[in-house]
């Protein structure tokens, strides 16, 4: 039942809400009572005047009785119900719901926000927990702290009579043993701390980065126009005066990522490679040869230039031999760790296995909603092989958002810790999370 047919509905709710008759409304808008039934029951449409004065009787406004709920709020409930294992038989009446229902129906969405959010959390949260090595290290610094003072404190409790030189040492080694502490448990609070209060940002190296190119929208102009004799200079530039990275490691990065992507816009200019994309669609092997370039080449670029270009979202992936993750770009649906292994049934891991050859997947990510996915992933020699030394290769995967889940889509998740889907082969770990989570 379509938005604009639901009126009546709304009425009939407003008017038991404010507690009028059914006779009592129709003689205030000066109609027959068998005629505001008929519309009550949605057989019959109004507009112009009478829903003026319905709306004035019932103190609303006029929209309020023909538009219903926002369209935000039914995108929402929409979510909720595909959440479900099982399908909902009601789906194609949740309008009527959100008409008949408004309070009912924005206390299902705000729940539905609320799950989203809490779920986010748990797998950052547990991610942090499991594998950042920046809170390993701080909390070994406490224990390990910890311990020295109440060794310590040990010798000077059950020790009888100590020579004045040897109390003096001990008595010195607990004191600095515990500025030490102070320092270690305020340096892991600061960590820990969601607020941005402090003036140094907490994080790896590898965040400061991804904030860096998320502020600039993966896309930096600048650089496709300069001259290659300029581009180290602006980069400096860039880097040098991001807010986002602080720690040198962090800018370090910042510096390889940027020259890689001034010689991918140098190999694929943006205005020809529009053209191409508007007159061909994404195609990566015929781009490659059309620019005579890699294919990894193209899919970094497909993945670092504007949607608008692209003609829609796009994330990315880039890992060394280990399966270590040394860019990403997010991308709407498609959760990417932050720290620690990745799920090892992504099409990336599959490229890592078979050099430069490429590999493409329909993929559904496991979670709450299943999303379809087309990864395009490819190899590459990272630095050029010696006869003396083995190849390094690095992997990439271009990850394009698909409007349906195909029925042979390879399901993966997230990573382990955090992914719901059981009887996985390639499960490391047991999952925190329920089946039904």
């Amino acid at each position: 039942m379509g938005r604009d047919t639901l009126t009546g509905s709304r009425i009939r709710e407003r008017r038991l809400m404010l507690g009028l008759r059914q006779a009592e409304l129709a003689r205030q808008v000066e109609i027959s009572a068998s005629y505001l039934n008929l519309i009550e029951h949605n057989r019959r449409r109004i507009g112009g005047k009478l829903l003026v004065d319905l709306a004035r009787v019932l103190a609303v406004e006029p929209s309020m009785l023909t538009d219903g709920a926002e369209v935000a709020l039914l995108a929402t409930l929409r979510e909720a119900a595909a959440d479900l294992a099982q399908p909902v038989a009601e789906l194609d009446r949740v309008d009527e719901f959100a008409g008949r229902f408004p309070g009912w129906a924005k206390v299902l969405a705000q729940s539905q926000h609320r799950t989203a959010s809490l779920e986010r959390t748990v797998e950052t949260l547990s991610d942090r927990l499991t594998h950042d090595p920046q809170l390993a290290a701080s909390l070994h610094e406490v224990l390990s702290t910890a311990a020295a003072i109440r060794s310590t404190a040990s010798i000077l409790a059950e020790t009888g009579e100590l020579e004045a030189e040897w109390r003096d040492r001990f008595h010195n080694n607990l004191n600095e043993d515990s500025l030490r502490l102070a320092e270690s448990s305020r340096a892991l609070v600061n960590f820990l701390d969601e607020s941005d209060t402090s003036a140094e940002r907490r994080g790896m190296p590898q965040e400061e980065v991804e904030q860096f190119f998320i502020t600039h929208e993966h896309h930096f102009p600048a650089l496709e126009a300069a001259e290659a004799d300029a581009q180290a200079g602006l980069i400096e530039e860039l880097v040098t005066g991001a807010d986002e990275l602080v720690s040198e490691a962090g800018k370090t990065i910042a510096r390889a990522a940027l020259q890689h992507y001034c010689s991918d816009a140098a190999a694929m200019p943006l205005d020809p490679l529009a053209e191409a994309i508007a007159r061909d669609g994404i195609v990566p092997v015929a781009l490659a040869r059309s620019f005579g370039c890699g294919l990894s080449t193209v899919l970094r670029r497909l993945g670092a230039i504007p949607p608008s270009i692209l003609g829609q979202e796009a994330g990315l992936v880039v890992c060394d031999a280990s399966g270590s993750i040394l860019f990403r770009k997010p991308v709407t649906g498609f959760a990417l760790p932050r720290f620690g292994a990745s799920c090892p049934l992504w099409p990336l891991y599959t490229a890592i296995s078979r050099p430069q050859e490429p590999v493409r997947r329909d993929v559904v990510q496991q979670g709450r909603s299943a999303v379809g996915f087309d990864c395009l992933a490819v190899s590459w020699p990272h630095q050029r092989p010696d006869f003396d030394s083995d190849p390094l290769y690095h992997a990439v995967m271009l990850i394009l958002p698909k409007r349906d889940v195909a029925e042979t889509a390879q399901p993966v998740g997230a990573s382990c810790r955090i992914c719901s889907r059981r009887s996985c082969p390639a499960r490391r770990e047991p999952s925190i999370l329920k089946e039904e989570f």
